[in-house]
């Protein structure tokens, strides 16, 4: 007895292979997100039980934001230029590739610890700023736990280019490997003896990130044959290329990174435990973005990077429209489903010991505007990529940091009015903004014609 119906069947073996190849890569990503997605569920999970609300919470938040937030920005943007070069380069001489690597990699452990002192210098100075609402208690926490986690700037660094380098070779393993640091923090959290406040929280995450870089360099070099030696030198004639694109991005994203901040700086307006409770809906946010836009996103660069390297842009836009629309719509479904049972989801992952019922009530109505962006976030997701192989780095940076002047502007608009739950409602918007944006440009481009 079939399974599927020969005419589904039929329409699926005629399909492009490279449809194929990023189906399957996306297949591999939503497997490894969800593995990865669970463990960092569990990890809130303890984190609930043992802190609840508390300024715990608020004060690990801040502090991981200070730390991460200019590394974060700046790997996001690397991890976007450095993978079409490394698919090019696949295609040339292995000594080529091999200099490129190496002084990459000598580059982002200059940065990682110039991060690191402006974590422990400057950090302090910033926080001053984001929690000056904040009890005096929970700035001290953050102030300790920054100076911690600095060395976290300098490992993200690492682990974003090891993670380039997979998948530049198409291999996903590295959506796995991000559960790490969670495991480490769930497992120093529930195993910490009584007494310790902040340090199962610090200790969790120094561990796990050094596992993760450590792990991640070697499944690297057994990918593409290549060793993490770091040259600090800039001979090679890729790096014009890669100024250029990073140049161009890193304003924009740099704006677009001012959200998340932004965002914790309008919570923390509300009084303590608001981004504590922006913090658990965000997680269970990022769960399903992981298991749908990132699992497409992550598989869709390196595929249409070699087709824009062979000229074929055409069946690439068509191929980018095809997926974001499909995207859009799974996006929908899941946005319907959530609304319905956000309340039992919430519960289900977060109510026990610190975490009342009535922290459940409270973080599900903010979960349920944060659903509204998923349908937004998976489509544009796509199209992004389809611009990053094409080198359409000035137009992703306008975007970009129009994208944080609509968010701030949704943000003065909903949050009076809605309170914690217009931050939500404001990201959602924004991401409506910015698939606007991204599918009129696709449009605009393809007016040559395309057929795949």
């Amino acid at each position: 007895m079939r399974l599927i119906p020969p005419k589904i069947s039929q329409r699926l073996a005629a399909l492009h292979p490279d449809h194929k190849r990023i189906a399957r890569g996306a297949v591999w990503v939503s497997l490894f997100v969800l593995l990865g997605k669970l463990a960092g569920a569990t990890k809130e999970m303890a984190v609930a039980y043992r802190y609840g609300v508390s300024g715990v919470v608020d004060a690990y938040q801040l502090a991981f934001t200070v730390v991460t937030w200019m590394p974060g920005t700046l790997v996001s943007v690397i991890g976007m230029v450095v993978i079409p070069i490394l698919v090019r380069l696949r295609q040339r001489d292995a000594a080529d590739r091999a200099l490129f690597l190496e002084e990459m990699h000598g580059t982002m452990l200059m940065l990682g610890g110039l991060f690191i002192l402006a974590s422990v210098f400057l950090g302090p100075l910033a926080l001053a700023h984001l929690a000056a609402n904040l009890s005096d208690e929970t700035q001290q926490m953050a102030r300790q736990l920054i100076f911690g986690m600095a060395p976290v700037a300098l490992l993200a660094m690492a682990i974003k280019l090891f993670a380039a380098r997979l998948q530049a070779e198409e291999k996903q393993v590295n959506n796995l490997l991000e559960s790490v640091p969670a495991a480490a923090i769930c497992c120093f959290v529930l195993l910490w003896p009584k007494g310790g406040v902040i340090a199962p929280l610090l200790w969790g995450v120094l561990l796990g990130y050094v596992v993760q870089t450590a792990w991640l360099a070697y499944l690297a070099r057994q990918a593409d044959g290549q060793s993490a030696r770091p040259r600090w030198s800039w001979r090679s004639s890729h790096w014009p290329e890669f100024y250029q694109a990073v140049g161009v991005m890193a304003i924009g994203q740099f704006v677009m990174s001012l959200i998340t901040p932004m965002d914790q700086y309008f919570a923390a307006q509300l009084g303590d435990s608001a981004i504590a409770t922006l913090s658990y809906a965000n997680r269970v946010i990022a769960l399903l973005i992981g298991l749908g836009s990132v699992a497409v996103s992550r598989a869709t660069l390196p595929v249409f990077s070699e087709i824009a390297a062979l000229g074929d842009w055409a069946r690439a836009r068509n191929m980018a429209l095809k997926w974001s629309g499909l995207m859009f719509v799974l996006g929908g479904g899941v946005t319907i489903v959530g609304w319905f049972i956000a309340p039992w989801v919430i519960g289900l992952l977060f109510q026990r010991g610190a975490f009342t019922a009535e922290d459940t009530v409270v973080v599900a109505a903010v979960f349920r505007w944060s659903l509204v962006q998923l349908p937004f976030y998976f489509a544009v997701l796509v199209l992004v990529q389809l611009m990053a192989s094409r080198n359409r780095f000035g137009v992703m940076s306008v975007f970009a940091a129009t994208n944080f002047l609509a968010k701030l502007g949704f943000n003065l608009l909903l949050v009076p009015w809605m309170g914690i739950e217009g931050i939500a409602l404001a990201t959602s918007l924004m991401y409506f903004y910015s698939l606007s944006c991204f599918l009129g440009l696709a449009l605009w481009l393809g007016r040559e014609g395309s057929t795949v």
